[in-house]
């Protein structure tokens, strides 16, 4: 495993955030012209490497929620998604139920990539910045290069199996040790996303490396990373271009509503992090705009009958015009990619439906902002040059968890010493 800190000294660190970044006015602002428009990353070409601890070659692995590409994708990934007991709790009936719901949901679902030009653009993005952020790695973290990426999608293609034998086929672990980052595109930590993705990347860990005496793959973790400043300051400068549309008059008074994928109330009473990570997220982004706006936060996504998280984004939007209120400006701000949820959810459901498409914007995702990518790869070096297996937060399981896999997998990733309440 990767060199562990003690518990003093990983208690010096954040709770619950990677290691602070120099501040976001050193961004490089003036990378990346066109964007790319291929589906598939370029092959990563095998590792040379030895097992007595070189810094590098270093494996840096995004883990997301994924989306299928193809229509033809939907009904596999809609069963993955529903078998997820960890994104959708169903119980004692989830194998039953899960597949029930899946086939009955996935020619609606397919309507809607349709819809959305066919397929989800998630891979493309995915792969788009991995690849960026380690051509700035490469440069800015020699050391530790050359940093090789990989995406490990939960519920899609490239699923977590097919990115771990590829890391083994590319000459990582086999004996031969080398360094693997799990780095998570959730920035907010909820144990329904990043830590369903974790429990995964464990379970194929243990079933493809598990046996091994020595020279597996030496894993650290980027678990969270809610107020980072290039984050907070790639968000800002979004909205800012958003409100630029608005009449000056009118600027000041537009209602900002931040959006994120809702939770079940059962996720979020037993205790899961996510509600106050993303408010803190939102709170940071005011901040960086001088709180210039009325705003408010809701959620989005809600599926199945039992309460989650609200107030609903459409209902929000719904509720604001019927007062008067016409002036609105939706963030997706727990996504940095567009997917289904910001391309069909936001733009054609809660716009399109608002009948106000030309008060009511979205402001555009992260996807290809250089400003963005610059701060995916602060963060990264950060977290490399730190030498902490995760953040201390990570080995703190919920109050009333009951998953035993996730005792495994924080133990495994957060190490013995830090795995706390288990």
């Amino acid at each position: 495993m990767a060199t562990r800190h003690s518990i003093l000294q990983l208690s010096r660190r954040a709770a619950g955030t990677a290691t602070p970044s120099p501040s976001s006015a050193g961004l490089c602002l003036s990378r990346i012209g066109a964007l790319q428009t291929r589906s598939f990353a370029t092959p990563v070409p095998p590792v040379t490497q030895n097992a007595d601890g070189s810094k590098g070659p270093t494996a840096m692995v995004f883990l997301n929620m994924g989306g299928p590409s193809t229509v033809d994708e939907v009904g596999n990934f809609l069963s993955r998604l529903f078998a997820d007991g960890d994104l959708i709790p169903l119980g004692r009936l989830q194998n039953y139920l899960g597949p029930l719901i899946s086939s009955r949901r996935t020619p609606k679902i397919q309507k809607q990539y349709a819809a959305i030009g066919g397929g989800s653009p998630i891979r493309k993005w995915s792969e788009f910045q991995n690849e960026e952020m380690c051509k700035i790695l490469d440069r800015i973290s020699p050391e530790t290069a050359p940093h090789k990426p990989y995406v490990a999608f939960r519920y899609a293609d490239p699923l977590t199996e097919e990115m771990y034998n590829k890391l083994l086929a590319d000459g990582f672990g086999n004996g031969k040790g080398g360094r693997a980052v799990a780095f998570t595109q959730y920035p907010q930590y909820s144990c329904s996303t990043t830590g369903s993705s974790l429990n995964e990347l464990w379970k194929w860990r243990q079933r493809l490396e598990g046996k091994a005496e020595a020279g597996t793959i030496q894993w650290s973790v980027i678990d969270r990373w809610p107020v980072h400043p290039g984050l907070v300051e790639a968000f800002a400068s979004n909205i800012e271009k958003t409100l630029a549309e608005y009449p000056e008059d009118r600027r000041d008074q537009v209602v900002l509503l931040f959006s994120a994928h809702s939770l079940p109330m059962t996720v979020v009473n037993r205790g899961d992090p996510y509600p106050a990570e993303v408010a803190a997220t939102v709170y940071a982004v005011m901040q960086r705009l001088k709180f210039s706006n009325p705003y408010r936060l809701c959620w989005q996504s809600q599926v199945g009958p039992q309460p989650w998280l609200g107030p609903q984004t459409q209902s929000s939007v719904e509720e604001y015009i019927a007062k008067g209120q016409k002036d609105l400006v939706l963030i997706p701000i727990a996504f940095t990619s567009d997917h289904i949820e910001t391309l069909f959810e936001l733009d054609q459901e809660v716009i399109g439906e608002s009948g106000h498409a030309d008060t009511v914007k979205r402001v555009e995702s992260l996807n290809g902002n250089p400003i963005f990518i610059d701060a995916l790869a602060n963060l990264a070096k950060s977290h490399l040059d730190g030498g902490i297996a995760c953040s201390y937060q990570m080995g703190l399981r919920c109050p009333g968890c009951k998953s035993e896999r996730c005792t495994e997998s924080k133990k495994f990733f957060a190490g013995q010493e830090n795995a706390f309440a288990v």
